[in-house]
């Protein structure tokens, strides 16, 4: 079976993705909100688009790359899949609410610190407002926390801690994985770095495993978004990274009217998270919706 046919792809992703994945991107927003979790401006339409083409994922093992805390983690376990979640940042404190809902582990006794631990370094997060405020609402988020961690029904599926660059997955063993994805990740390394991590990612995937990767697109050229902190890149340089042959399909000769369209999407313009109006160094300064570039998705298949 051909590359092709197997669904290999790059795809600027079309804002018609919140309506056709209507139920799961309702879902996702149902999650987030139990989670107290925000989307980037762009995020639903990058997971609407991973998990219209991962499929079922009860009992598969799933690496999300560069997850952070993202919902997508969350979301693939209560749909009972068995999830190792890696970020070079470390999610040891990791907050409760997360742990038992999700049979949450460490890979490492270093990647997930003790729940108490994690629960008193909760009371040092930062809050905004004067002394008395912050301290009243550390206390009233840590009544949530553990009352959650006591309350909330456990999921199927499980996730797995492990505080890593991905440039070296020295923990996974080879083909081990049913699927790797990641969400607005991997643009953050440099270009050349950016290969050294694909092929660490197709190491640790099955043969016929599927790596879905959404980052961000450059029209004619690759460029550095400052605000976001990630690369813009070009169709001819995916296909490079990535190691796809020109016989995969492309939608990048509808970069300026898929554009057009993401700029005039109302469900996104009208639901920023409330982080880009305190943080400029956001893929959205101040909260003024203006989207400098759009956010493209590839498909990769380890051959068999």
């Amino acid at each position: 079976m051909s590359r092709e046919a197997l669904g290999e792809s790059i795809e600027i992703l079309p804002v018609d993705l919140l309506d056709e994945q209507r139920p799961v991107v309702e879902s996702l927003k149902r999650l987030a909100a139990t989670l107290r979790l925000e989307f980037g401006w762009h995020y639903l339409l990058d997971l609407s688009w991973i998990l219209s083409r991962l499929g079922v994922v009860d009992g598969k093992r799933i690496m999300d790359a560069g997850a952070g805390a993202g919902v997508l983690q969350w979301y693939l376990a209560a749909q009972g899949a068995w999830v190792i979640s890696v970020d070079r940042m470390s999610r040891a404190a990791l907050p409760l609410r997360f742990r038992r809902r999700f049979h949450v582990r460490g890979l490492r006794p270093s990647d997930l610190s003790p729940a108490w631990s994690a629960y008193f370094q909760g009371f040092r997060r930062p809050v905004r407002g004067a002394w008395l405020r912050r301290w009243a609402t550390r206390g009233y988020n840590q009544t949530l926390e553990l009352a959650e961690w006591l309350l909330k029904p456990p999921v199927k599926g499980s996730v797995v801690i492990y505080n890593q660059d991905l440039s070296n997955l020295a923990e996974i063993a080879d083909d081990s994985l049913d699927a790797v994805v990641s969400v607005s990740a991997l643009e953050h390394n440099t270009p050349q770095g950016l290969g050294v991590v694909v092929k660490e990612l197709m190491r640790v995937l099955k043969p016929g495993g599927v790596l879905l990767a959404t980052l961000t697109a450059g029209r004619d050229q690759d460029w550095w978004h400052e605000a976001s902190s990630g690369w813009c890149y070009t169709d001819n340089t995916l296909r490079q990274i990535f190691d796809l042959p020109a016989s995969v399909s492309s939608n990048y000769d509808r970069y300026d009217e898929l554009f057009e369209k993401l700029r005039n999407c109302a469900e996104l313009r009208d639901n920023l998270a409330s982080f880009y109006f305190h943080d400029d160094r956001k893929g959205m300064p101040g909260g003024v919706w203006n989207p400098q570039y759009q956010p493209v998705g590839v498909c990769k298949i380890k051959s068999v």
